[in-house]
Formats: structure tokens, C-alpha cells, sequence
């Protein structure tokens, strides 16, 4: 039926229901017949009052109201109508000598006004059915009976595609209760209601319940085969869930429990100042942030170096965008590739190398050694021996923690890594290599804080390979300025440690993060928090507690708070035969020689149960 169809039933409704009002209003009298028939012989009392109600309805544009919304905004245009339809009456009552009392022409009004409510609602009634028995709507649960929960089943009631057939809510005080014409029922009967019932959704009216509650309930929810809907908090429905979040953000050196390291660069600037830098792995995290701080330097040129086409793209298009006069070459190419690496060092005249280029996710090598070492460990050999013959001035290798007394590959091509460069330094005049050796870095890609903030969004459960594992962590900036910092200290095979004080218990770090963004640890004491720590178990070549030093013997250095580490290396005969063995290995495709070259080659190397044992 179309709108100005709907308009001209109910015109004639307003229009039909005043005679029989005024008749029923007239019938409670005990001369009621002799009042009606009066009325109607002595004048046109009738006709009038039916001609005045159409005008009234259509000035009032009583037909134009929708019936969804009648209870709002039509009824106070209803009561008008009655009344001075009602006033009409009694007038007329008064041009025929008063034939009727007073109260019959109230009664009249209020039974016109009951008249034109109830043809309203009638014809809504049969509307819905129609509608319905056309589009059969979907049967929905909706889990919280307090006030969200009452004004979404009464939005929903007259919704044509939704019907709410009951509430479901944990407060036992509430049930067995009937609120807003629907059961509340209990949660320990949900599968039976929605079997019962055909329940296809199930909408969450707790815009307050926090995001891994939520997310707890769905997942109770999954079996039953339905759709899980929450109703958006205040934040989703004015924009504002992303500034939501951004408040609830942790910044990494919030984490540490120390002050944070942030040496100026006044003693190495000069050393890139004008020359020209190559980064190799310069779209990883650490190559990216060597990147920004080198630029704050003002080189010449800066060569970016990553086999990584998004990587590589990202960084440039960042770079080129910070300053516009530095020269930026991207390069695409993996430091594997010795023909490649030897003309662009031996062509460009490169100044420093920065070698960050690394496959370093310690699971990921563990399940590929051959693909870590020939990237790790031939990667550094190439590029140090390509800068070694071309005179770069300075070489220094990202290392890390897990290259002393290394559990798994990662760490132990780290260790082949620094040991090559080591070498190199013993007998190279023209090119100083040096290392830096990091702990953990925060917030760079596969570490430990974007892993959790993952799992707190999900809500839970947080995972931790052991109840005791500890890091030694260092933010990306500090780990960018240690690097640059180490250029202007080396002296040649030094290996620089910075102080990163303490080790942070894992756990610690996860309680942090978890109340940092709003949430509570569920754990026996507190049965009804938000996120859960589990423990998972160390997985292979994982250490529960990190080393910086191979041996006890380091120096200080110019800077406070960086230390010189002072470690035996191996031989440029020894190294040689460690990477003969090692490419044989590769190339015949043997991890288990591999596996077995390391365990013979590198100074306190452990098993994985050593460590979980000791």
C-alpha cells in the first residue's frame, strides 16, 4: 500500500469514527434514544461534525504521521483533534437548545480520542502481519536485560526484519522476570532457547563490557551456530574507538625498567656527515630507524639496500619525503648476491656500511637453518669482504644476545657473523669493522610487544613460554643510536654492549601491557579479569634467560653507558674452514651437518635442554 493510499484509509477512518463515538457516548444515558433521535431530527449535528473532523485530521496532517511513530508524535495531535472536535459538539449541542448534557460530550472526546488511537494501532497490527507473513523476520536473543537491553527490544519491536523473542542476563535477580513484554531467561538455557526458539542472532546489550569479555562470550556463543552482534559503545557510535585506543597505546620505553638511552650524536655526526651510507636491510624495523636518525645527519647519499620490494618501497618513499637533499638510492637485491654487492660498493664509493640485513625470527630459522645461515652468515661474509676491497672506512654488524653461547641457528649465525668480522678487523688497515650486540628490541616486527597487543585485542589469551624467562630489551631508537654511536668508538673488532640494566621478567611485561590497555589479568585471585596469561612451554632454541657477555672481561668506553666487550675469535684459518664446511652443508642440503659445524665451532654452544635444565 502506498503512502497517500495509507493517507486517504486513515482520513476516512477520522472521518467514520465520530458518529460512532458519539453514539457510544450518548448510549450510557437513560434517555439515550430520545437524546440521539433529538440531535439528529432537530439539525445536521452529524454531517457537520464528520465534515469538521476530515478538515481537522488533514490540517493536523494526522494521516501523514507514520504509524511507527503515532505513540510519539501522533498522539498529542490525536488529543487535539478529540477536544476541539469534542468543543464542535458541544456548540452545536447549544444551537439545539441543549438537548444533551455536558458530560456526555467529555465522554464524547475521550472515546474519539480512544476511536482514532485505536484505528491506528489496528491498522499498524495487520500491516505488520502482512509484512511479515511476506518477509518472515529473524529471531533474535538479546544478551543483557538492564537498560541498553530494554530500549534496544523496544527500538526492535517494530523493526520489520528483527524480532526479539527474550532476554538472556547472568543477574539471577533478574530472573523469571518479564521486562518490556519479553522472558528473561538464564544463561544455562541458552541452548535450549535458541533450539526452541530458532534464534539465528544473538545481539550483546552491554556497550560497557569490556572488549575480551566480549570476545569470551562470542566464543561461548560459537557452538550454538548463530550470529553474535554487539551493540556499539558510545566511543563506535560518535567516531571516537580509534582515539579510544590510541589513549589505551603502550609506548615501548614505557616498558623499561630503566632510564632510556639517549645519547646525542655530536661525536659521530661527522663521520656521515656529506658521505655516503649504505643500510643493508634498510625496510626491516632497525634498518628503517638507522635510516631516519643517518638522515638527521645530512649525508651525501644514502644507499638502501633490502630484498624486500614492499619494504624497500616504504622506506624510500619515507626517506625522500623527510628531506629532499640527500641523494636516495634503493636498491633491490639481497647481500647473497656477491656479484651485485662487490659493483655497488665498488661503484658508489661508499663511506659506512651499516649491516642490518637479517633474517632473525628465531621459530622461522629454526625450521629453515639452511635459508638462516646462507642469508646470515654468507650475507655478512660478501658484504664485509666487498667493503674490505673497496676502502669503505667503516663496517659495523647488528648483532644480538642470542649470539652467545647460542641454543638455536638464529643465534648461532650471529655468532659465525661476528667472528667473520672479527676476523676481517685483525687483518684489514683501511676499513674498521666493529659489531653492536642487542638485547630484545621492542616493538620491532615479530617481537614480543606487537604479539601481545595482538592477543589483548583478541582478548586473550596472552602466551608466555615459561613462568621465569626474562629479556634484556632496548628500544628502536636506542638501538639505532647505539649503531651510530659505535661507529665513532671503534677501533677495530670491537664488540659494543650497552647497558641495558636488568632483564625484565616476561610475565611482568605482560601484566604491564594488559593494564596499560585498560584490562585486568584473570588468574585465581582474580577469576573474573579480562585477559588470561597462559604458558605455553619453551619451543626449540629458546633460551629462559638471554647473556650479553661471552666472557666477564668488558672495558668502558667514551660513552657511559656502552661498554667494549673483549672476546676470543677464531682464526682466518679456522674461519675458513667453518665456511667451507658450512657451504658444503648447504649446497648437498644437510641441516644435520650443519647443525653439527656449529655445535664444533662456536664457544659455549648448548643444547636446548641444557638451558631448560639449568
Amino acid at each position: 500500500m502506498s503512502r497517500r493510499q495509507k493517507a486517504a484509509v486513515l482520513l476516512t477512518a477520522d472521518v467514520l469514527v465520530v458518529p460512532l463515538t458519539l453514539y457510544l457516548a450518548l448510549a450510557g444515558y437513560e434517555n439515550s434514544f430520545v437524546l440521539e433521535r433529538q440531535l439528529l431530527s432537530d439539525w445536521e449535528t452529524v454531517p457537520i461534525l464528520m465534515g469538521l473532523a476530515g478538515l481537522l485530521s488533514y490540517a493536523l496532517s494526522m494521516p501523514s504521521i507514520q504509524l511507527n511513530d503515532y505513540e510519539a508524535v501522533g498522539l498529542p495531535a490525536g488529543a487535539v483533534f478529540a477536544v476541539l472536535i469534542g468543543l464542535a459538539a458541544l456548540g452545536l449541542n447549544g444551537l439545539a437548545d441543549g438537548v444533551a448534557p455536558f458530560s456526555a460530550f467529555v465522554t464524547f472526546s475521550v472515546f474519539l480520542f480512544l476511536g482514532i488511537l485505536a484505528g491506528r494501532l489496528t491498522m499498524r497490527f495487520l500491516l505488520l502481519k502482512l509484512l511479515h507473513l511476506q518477509n518472515p523476520r529473524t529471531n533474535v536473543l538479546i544478551y543483557g536485560a538492564g537498560r541498553t537491553g530494554m530500549q534496544l527490544a523496544a527500538a526492535l519491536r517494530h523493526d520489520p526484519r528483527i524480532m526479539p523473542v527474550a532476554f538472556v542476563d547472568d543477574n539471577p535477580a533478574l530472573r523469571r522476570m518479564t521486562v518490556v513484554g519479553l522472558p528473561v531467561l538464564s544463561p544455562a538455557k541458552l541452548e535450549q532457547t535458541i533450539a526452541e526458539k530458532n534464534i539465528r542472532r544473538v545481539l550483546l546489550a552491554m556497550p560497557s563490557l569490556s572488549m575480551p569479555r566480549k570476545i569470551r562470550l562470542s566464543r561461548r556463543l560459537e557452538p550454538y551456530g548463530v550470529e553474535v552482534q554487539a551493540l556499539p559503545s558510545f566511543a563506535q557510535l560518535v567516531g571516537e574507538e580509534e582515539l579510544v585506543h590510541k589513549l589505551t597505546s603502550v609506548k615501548p620505553a614505557d616498558l623499561l625498567d630503566r632510564s632510556q638511552f639517549d645519547a646525542g650524536l655530536e661525536h659521530s655526526e661527522h663521520l656521515f656527515n656529506g658521505k655516503t651510507i649504505l643500510i643493508s636491510g634498510a625496510g626491516g624495523s632497525i634498518g628503517s630507524e638507522l635510516c631516519r636518525q643517518v638522515l638527521a645527519c645530512s649525508p651525501a647519499r644514502m644507499i638502501l639496500l633490502d630484498h624486500s620490494e614492499l619494504a624497500l618501497y616504504t622506506i624510500n618513499a619515507e626517506v625522500e619525503s623527510l628531506c629532499n637533499s640527500v641523494e636516495v638510492v634503493p636498491v633491490l637485491g639481497s647481500v647473497c648476491d656477491a656479484r651485485m654487492v662487490q659493483n655497488l660498493l665498488g661503484t658508489e664509493k661508499v663511506d659506512v656500511v651499516l649491516h642490518a640485513a637479517a633474517f632473525k625470527h628465531v621459530p622461522l630459522v629454526e625450521k629453515n637453518p639452511l635459508a638462516g645461515l646462507a642469508n646470515n652468515v654468507f650475507g655478512t661474509k660478501v658484504l664485509a669482504d666487498a667493503a674490505r676491497a673497496s676502502g669503505v672506512s667503516r663496517f659495523i654488524l647488528v648483532s644480538t644476545d642470542k649470539a652467545v653461547r647460542p641454543i638455536n641457528v638464529m643465534g648461532a649465525s650471529k655468532r659465525i657473523s661476528e667472528m667473520i668480522v672479527q676476523d676481517l678487523a685483525s687483518r684489514s688497515e683501511g676499513t674498521l669493522f666493529s659489531m653492536v650486540r642487542f638485547g630484545n628490541v621492542l616493538g620491532s616486527s615479530g617481537s614480543v610487544i606487537p604479539l601481545f597487543e595482538q592477543q589483548i585485542a583478541n582478548g586473550g589469551p596472552v602466551t608466555l613460554t615459561h613462568e621465569d624467562v626474562t629479556r634484556y630489551f632496548m628500544t628502536i631508537p636506542e638501538a639505532a643510536r647505539l649503531v651510530l654511536i659505535s661507529c665513532a668508538l671503534s677501533r677495530g673488532g670491537d664488540v659494543f654492549v650497552l647497558d641495558m640494566g636488568k632483564p625484565v621478567p616476561i610475565r611482568k611485561l605482560a601484566h604491564q601491557m594488559i593494564q596499560a590497555a585498560g584490562y585486568t589479568v584473570r588468574d585465581a585471585v582474580n577469576p573474573d579479569g579480562d585477559i588470561e596469561i597462559q604458558v605455553t612451554g619453551l619451543r626449540s632454541g629458546e633460551k629462559l634467560h638471554e647473556e650479553l657477555l661471552i666472557g666477564e672481561e668488558r672495558v668502558t668506553t667514551a660513552h657511559p653507558k656502552i661498554t667494549r666487550a673483549l672476546e676470543d675469535c677464531l682464526s682466518e684459518i679456522e674461519i675458513a674452514t667453518v665456511l667451507r664446511e658450512l657451504r658444503t652443508a648447504i649446497d648437498t642440503n644437510d641441516a644435520i651437518t650443519a647443525h653439527a659445524v656449529l655445535s664444533r665451532w662456536i664457544e659455549g654452544a648448548m643444547t636446548p635442554e641444557n638451558v631448560k635444565l639449568g
